[in-house]
């Protein structure tokens, strides 16, 4: 099972370069990978299905404290689920080959995403912990969001994945609280050890029962909102605004049935809460009869197919809710065959556009005359969808009508509510059949002479995929015997309600359920022939309750509540802000210090005798805040608040804490750096406004009750402590664990190595954040090369500079032929100072070896990759400094988004790789070798961590740079006119 998810994933990462060489034909590549997974699941059959040998199982330790693990379990059900996902995913990607043409665009970003939906999809059927369950589930909808979106230009298409990411996030959000409190409740997240406490469960009373029944009906909220049943179906319909393929996956063969599937794997065990049964009679009954009212007005016939498949997941959440073996038998049968007629459908209805231009049932006419082969697939899978023999179809619909004649007469919900439901859904399928016949004649039918519709041929392999499923649904109805089999071990859980027995057969003889389906076929029927009433009379009717223009106007609610907040809140003032955070961090913590009882420590001290330079340190941080909460120059301001940080350094390095005070001082360079580069976009003074002086004196008082209160919590927590500081045992463990004499750099990428990956991930969202702000082109675009502009034209003043200093930098720096700096010659000269010029190109490559020592050698002595890339980041804008812009393009050859990914890729890999020699996440291993010159070494594979952290810091820097640099650069000099380029065919004359 890992390596089905690990070859989905994988493969999806490098999609967009298979793309980029085969063009649509990668999706023949992509379609291997579920097509391959899919023999590997057949040959899982007698593991899966023996009584002796055991089924696939995978468990590997994640987060044990909480009970978290990455288990996965192929049982019967996950099975037959399987087939489902991996069949017919591998036939949609073999279909989008020949849906889309070579020229769209996204294709690469398109097949990645519908690739990685499949092992999503299989990871979530086959999960066997909750909360893995739970992370599953969240990604389909991600994923379900980009491809309803696809094609992004299109607002409706935006809308659509909008609201069923809305919708789906709402209904995960509510199931989550359910798992927690049945994962509680149960003492265990397993989902099979939940399943088999089931009984012990249920057998609870008083608050316990009360807990695991709202549990399990927030888990069927979830259920609910991914079904698409009411009040959530609207976003089912409204998502045909993605491409076919994705409509045939997802919302006919699998996203929608993971409702279905969860379902389905509760009720074994918890079909008899209190709220179970209300739930699926009332939703999957209201749905189907809705649904399919609604597909007999459409006109689309991706709709018509879009609201029957509501109709029909509302029925099959019916029968596989109810809870009796029989039920349970005819329910995954249904799965099955919907799964196989729906797609198959929605197959047909993609090439019926693809060659036609519309799906306007209106416009289409003698199309089975043009394509007899596509129109023989459609009417197998309209046959089948609407209950005729001899399709899957009607062998699920045969046993389904036997499951509730059973219910109804010896269930123990009891004969009024089994026969009302029966009678409900006999009206439902009427509706089926009368919707399936409005599909074929739309699609099909010559409409009157003279009309027809211009279609182009279909190719067999563009007719591949849905006539396989067509195929498969007549073998399914001609030995159902071998889906009966499949299904007995997952139905033999629940009791049994009918004494003679059910089967699945294509022919039971003259039963109850035959004459129902006669019903059925004749309701259908006069349903059809009375189409053109049937549409007046719902337009004469209104829908009591609309339910997406409901969910519309809760978003304009919200967005109006949004909105009378943020203008309350955010009213643009600094003092207000802070006096709001500082108020209530005080008044929370001084609640507790007065209200509760607590140990003051008796050792305080303000300054630590052996250390008197400490005194000195406190006097620079204080003058340093006076200093910039007094300044009235921006870059004084920036300069004081420097200085406390420089202070707070030295406090680090007179404490002991050498890592510390160098990652402080090399921080506070990097943001004075940064601000000095923002704030030339800034008037230089800061503006006093005419009401700050009314707020001094609460501004005052906050700030000394802030401190001091901050101050006491010290005070207190430190006289708190009751155990040994954990920090004793990390130099032992550092050193036995993680191999390194470094307390400091080994926790960061050994021990916490899952928080400081957390970090890194956040500078990388920074920078990009940075980036965005600042770009107008695209950041990835790079600058001209040095040697293509002009020398001395890059910030030419306007006026007449000095004319020594002109003299001066063109005797130093124009006429060399080998410049100090790459790039130096071409700022003007009066922008050039050749002392930093010359000290930079002594000093820059002594730093980067700097940079690159603390390093390696940050895992046993001062340093580390963070410190390292700060380093190496300084060394850079000194680059950029003395040279400008075009210097700053010749020292990062490699971009900053690069830089990023590359770290964080690095990073993720060094966590994963432990997983394949049977470690943890983030893992270290300590290798010792020998070498020749250099003698023993010991190697920890923390280190490459460590590297990952460099290059995402040095990015981050880059992209700093980058963006309030060069960028800011060029937008002065466009509007100046500065940017002399040299045209191609112009010499370039060194020292004009």
């Amino acid at each position: 099972m890992l390596f089905v998810l690990c070859a989905h994933f994988s493969v999806a990462i490098i999609a967009p370069i298979l793309f980029s060489r085969w063009g649509r034909s990668a999706f023949y590549a992509l379609a291997a990978i579920p097509g391959i997974s899919f023999i590997w699941l057949l040959a899982q059959y007698e593991n899966v299905f023996s009584d002796t040998l055991s089924s696939p199982s995978l468990d590997v330790d994640w987060i044990p404290v909480l009970d978290l693990n990455l288990s996965f379990r192929m049982d019967q059900l996950a099975w037959i689920m399987s087939l489902l996902v991996l069949g017919v995913g591998a036939l949609v990607l073999a279909y989008c080959a020949r849906y889309f043409k070579s020229n769209d665009l996204g294709l690469g970003g398109f097949g990645a995403q519908l690739l990685a939906f499949a092992g999503v999809m299989f990871g979530l059927v086959t999960a066997d912990n909750l909360v893995l369950l739970f992370v599953f589930w969240e990604l389909t909808t991600i994923l379900s969001y980009l491809l309803i979106g696809y094609a992004r230009t299109r607002i409706a298409a935006r809308r659509a994945a909008l609201q069923a990411l809305i919708v789906t996030t709402f209904g995960g959000l509510a199931m989550l609280v359910g798992m927690i409190m049945v994962g509680e409740g149960a003492g265990t997240y397993s989902i099979s050890e939940v399943l088999a406490k089931a009984p012990e469960l249920m057998a609870a009373t008083g608050s316990a029962r009360t807990i695991l029944d709202i549990g399990i009906a927030l888990l069927l909220v979830g259920a609910v909102t991914k079904s698409a049943l009411i009040p959530f179906h609207f976003w089912l319909p409204g998502a045909m605004a993605a491409p076919t393929p994705v409509s045939a996956y997802l919302h006919a063969a699998a996203m929608v049935k993971a409702g279905i599937y969860l379902i389905a794997r509760l009720a074994p065990g918890f079909a008899q809460t209190e709220f179970w049964q209300p739930m699926i009679v009332v939703l999957g009954l209201g749905t189907m009869l809705l649904g399919g009212w609604r597909a007999l007005r459409q006109f689309d016939l991706k709709l018509i197919l879009a609201y029957g498949t509501v109709s029909q997941l509302g029925f099959i959440t019916l029968v596989v809710g109810l809870g009796g073996q029989e039920a349970a038998m005819a329910g995954l049968a249904m799965v099955l065959a919907h799964g196989l007629f729906k797609a198959a459908l929605f197959l047909v209805v993609g090439i019926i556009d693809h060659q036609s231009g519309t799906r306007d049932i209106r416009e289409l006419s003698g199309v089975f005359k043009s394509a007899p082969m596509l129109g023989i697939v459609a009417l197998i899978g309209a046959a089948s969808m609407a209950g005729l023999p001899p399709m899957a179809g009607f062998v699920a619909k045969e046993g389904i009508f036997q499951a509730f004649i059973a219910s109804a007469q010896y269930g123990p919900a009891g004969p009024a509510v089994g026969w009302t439901v029966l009678v409900g859904m006999v009206l439902g399928s009427i509706l089926t059949f009368a919707y399936s016949a409005r599909f074929m004649w739309g699609g099909f039918s010559t409409k009157s002479k003279g009309m027809a519709t211009v279609f182009k041929p279909v190719g067999w392999l563009f007719l591949a995929a849905p006539a396989l499923l067509s195929v498969l649904t007549l073998a399914y109805a001609v030995v159902p015997q071998i889906v009966e089999g499949w299904i007995k071990p997952y139905s033999d859980l629940f009791p049994a309600y009918d004494p003679h027995g059910m089967h699945l057969l294509l022919w039971h003889g003259f039963t109850p359920a035959l004459g129902l389906s006669a019903i059925v076929v004749a309701g259908g029927l006069a349903l059809f022939f009375l189409r053109t009433k049937v549409e007046a009379a719902q337009g004469r009717i209104h829908a009591p309750v609309d339910f997406e223009r409901a969910y519309r106007q809760s978003i304009v609610a919200l967005d109006m509540a949004a909105i009378w907040v943020t203008g309350r809140t955010q009213r643009g003032s600094l003092f207000f802000y802070l006096a709001v955070i500082l108020s209530t961090a005080m008044g929370s913590v001084l609640a507790v210090l007065f209200l509760t009882e607590q140990n003051w420590t008796r050792n305080v001290y303000f300054i630590d005798p052996g250390s008197p330079f400490q005194i000195i340190a406190g006097i620079a941080i204080v003058v340093g805040a006076i200093s910039a909460a007094r300044a009235s120059k921006r870059f004084m301001a920036v300069l004081m608040v420097s200085v406390t940080g420089y202070g707070i350094a030295l406090i680090f390095a007179l404490q002991g804490a050498p890592d510390l005070a160098l990652t402080q001082m090399l921080v506070e360079t990097i943001i004075l750096v940064a601000f000095v580069l923002a704030m030339r976009q800034l008037p230089p003074g800061l503006l006093e406004r005419k009401s700050a002086g009314s707020h001094r004196g609460i501004r005052l008082l906050l700030g000394i009750v802030f401190g001091a209160t901050m101050v006491i919590v010290a005070i207190v927590a430190m006289g708190s402590r009751i155990h040994e500081p954990v920090s004793l045992q990390l130099p032992e463990l550092a050193y036995l664990g993680g191999g390194g004499l470094n307390v400091v750099n080994v926790t960061l990428v050994d021990i916490r190595a899952w928080d400081t990956f957390g970090e890194i991930s956040v500078l990388a969202i920074a920078a990009t954040g940075v980036a965005s702000l600042i770009f107008v082109r695209g950041r990835g675009n790079r600058l001209p090369r040095a040697e293509t502009v002009a020398t001395g034209s890059i910030g030419k003043l306007q006026v007449d500079a000095s004319q020594a200093a002109l003299k001066v930098a063109k005797r130093f720096g124009q006429s060399e032929s080998n410049p100090w700096l790459v790039a130096g010659r071409t700022l003007a000269p009066e922008r050039r100072s050749i002392i930093i010029e010359v000290v930079t190109r002594l000093v820059f490559h002594s730093i980067i070896v700097l940079s690159i020592y603390l390093l390696i050698a940050g895992h046993n002595g001062t340093g580390g990759g963070f410190a390292g890339g700060l380093v190496a980041g300084l060394a850079l804008t000194i680059r950029y400094l003395a040279g400008g812009r075009f210097e700053l393009a010749e020292a990062t050859r490699i971009s900053a988004g690069t830089l990023l990914g590359v770290g964080l890729a690095l990073a993720a890999l060094t966590g994963v790789g432990a997983l394949f020699f049977g470690g943890e996440v983030f893992q270290s291993a300590i290798i010792s070798f020998d070498l020749p010159i250099f003698g023993h070494v010991k190697f920890v594979t923390s280190t490459l961590f460590d590297i990952g952290v460099y290059l995402v810091v040095v990015g981050l820097v880059v992209d700093v740079l980058r963006s309030l640099g060069s960028e800011i650069d060029q937008h002065e000099e466009d509007g100046t006119g500065s940017n002399e380029l040299i045209e191609d065919d112009e010499p370039l004359e060194v020292g004009r």
